[in-house]
């Protein structure tokens, strides 16, 4: 994927700085201008432009529009992803290496963690796997999350943002219970558990051998529904269940230790970067992984197929420059006499090749500033009024998000303009080399 996207900017600039010389070596002139609109309008009206003409902006505007909305498309997915995961998963999170998955020195490694630079917030967390029922008789799956009540500036997640009811105290109401626990909306509606209800759970670890029936038999803990939290990312939504981190400790039969240390940057993108400092401060057995880390293979597919449907879209630009090339085509052959005429009057033949190439250029840049703004109005359009849905269970989220970069952007118009730009060359070079006398003859 590197050597494509290399080529391809090689390729760019290439061609880019061709688009330069040819503008810069034939810059038209009024009269050139005149003569070019002139050709670009309909015979029977001065001020309309000829069906061809249409035809051809609207090739390039189509084009421009459909790359900016797929770009926007790539993009909105990534960022939306992202958001998503850390809604519950850290920027950073501090472990240590070993079949135990156990942090018993925290407190320490804890202080170490928070006066590395660029760490905003750090605090302990713990995870297991549990079964959860509310007594229907239909026991779910579910990831177990500790982590600190905290609702300030010093969380870490912002997971406190997207409760829908209750929030990330734990206060209980009902007597008999363990403690508090918040669960995601679609995991409550399965349950038919809503807040104050009283939920079952089942841990692997704290089982007893029971050496009447010769088998371990399960200590069931009893929890009150103190809150629930829409995240919009479906795995979340469906399979979590967070509760403070003592009691977590206590569900996952860890005692005084923890799975590890949960971060928060200043600066996520860089989260690589910070990882290694915090694992060369830490030292043997601790380790850093970053939220870029552990979805690598999903945002490395999102790259690629990003890259893949630039350059698939990417060509119906270079489909739209050929019609560009046949409008002027026509243009030529149906200009002919008044070509030789021209030309017979004494204009120069550099001044007939820059009349057909401000008629491409102005095609193009036309057709890309379109197509610019109509896909910037679609995207918008789409990404506010969510628009499209999609399966949350298969893509993480449950619309089709749209955010255009303006690199992007400013990519797309940039490329649009150098295939406007050399498209007319084979047409502007051809009306120039026409002989002025075998033009008028045959007319």
């Amino acid at each position: 994927m590197t050597i494509a996207v290399l080529v391809l900017k090689v390729l760019l600039l290439v061609a880019a700085a061709a688009a330069i010389f040819v503008l810069a070596t034939n810059w038209p002139s009024r009269l050139d201008l005149r003569v070019a609109m002139r050709y670009l309008r309909s015979r029977r009206s001065s001020r309309l432009l000829s069906l061809i003409t249409v035809i051809a902006v609207g090739g390039v505007t189509i084009g421009v529009m459909a790359l900016v909305i797929v770009l926007g498309v790539m993009n909105g997915m990534q960022n939306d992803l992202r958001e998503k995961i850390l809604v519950v998963n850290p920027h950073l999170r501090v472990l240590t290496y070993g079949e135990g998955l156990r942090l018993d020195d925290w407190a320490e490694v804890l202080r170490k963690v928070r006066g590395t630079d660029g760490v905003v917030a750090a605090a302990p967390f713990v995870l297991s796997q549990g079964l959860i029922s509310a007594g229907h008789d239909y026991a779910e799956g579910v990831a177990v999350v500790g982590i600190e009540p905290d609702t300030g500036l010093r969380a870490v997640t912002s997971l406190a943002h997207y409760f829908t009811r209750g929030d990330l105290t734990f206060h209980t109401t009902k007597p008999g219970v363990e403690g508090g626990i918040a669960i995601g909306t679609r995991l409550s509606n399965k349950l038919s558990a809503y807040l104050g209800d009283i939920v079952t759970m089942v841990a692997p670890a704290g089982s007893q051998y029971n050496r009447s029936l010769g088998a371990f038999i399960p200590k069931y803990r009893r929890y009150e529904v103190t809150g629930l939290f829409e995240t919009g990312m479906y795995d979340y939504d469906n399979s979590y269940v967070v509760m403070s981190r003592p009691l977590a400790q206590e569900f996952a039969g860890l005692g005084a230790a923890v799975t590890g240390l949960e971060v928060r940057l200043a600066h996520p993108e860089a989260a690589n970067v910070y990882s290694k400092q915090i694992e060369d401060r830490l030292g043997y057995p601790y380790r850093a992984l970053d939220w870029q880390l552990q979805n690598r293979s999903l945002f490395s597919a999102l790259k690629l197929e990003k890259l893949a449907m630039g350059l698939v879209v990417f060509l119906i630009c270079v489909v739209a420059a050929f019609n560009v090339v046949g409008t002027l085509t026509m243009a030529v052959r149906d200009k002919t006499r008044e070509i030789g005429i021209l030309v017979a009057m004494g204009m120069p033949r550099g001044r007939i090749r820059r009349v057909f190439l401000t008629q491409g250029v102005f095609i193009g840049l036309t057709g890309t500033v379109l197509g610019a703004v109509l896909g910037l109005i679609a995207g918008s359009l789409v990404n506010r009024g969510q628009l499209i849905p999609i399966d949350p269970s298969i893509y993480f989220i449950d619309h089709l998000p749209v955010l255009v970069n303006p690199l992007d952007a400013v990519a797309v118009v940039a490329a649009s303009l150098v295939i406007a730009t050399l498209a007319p060359l084979y047409p502007s070079v051809q009306a120039a080399r026409l002989d002025p006398v075998t033009a008028i003859r045959y007319e």
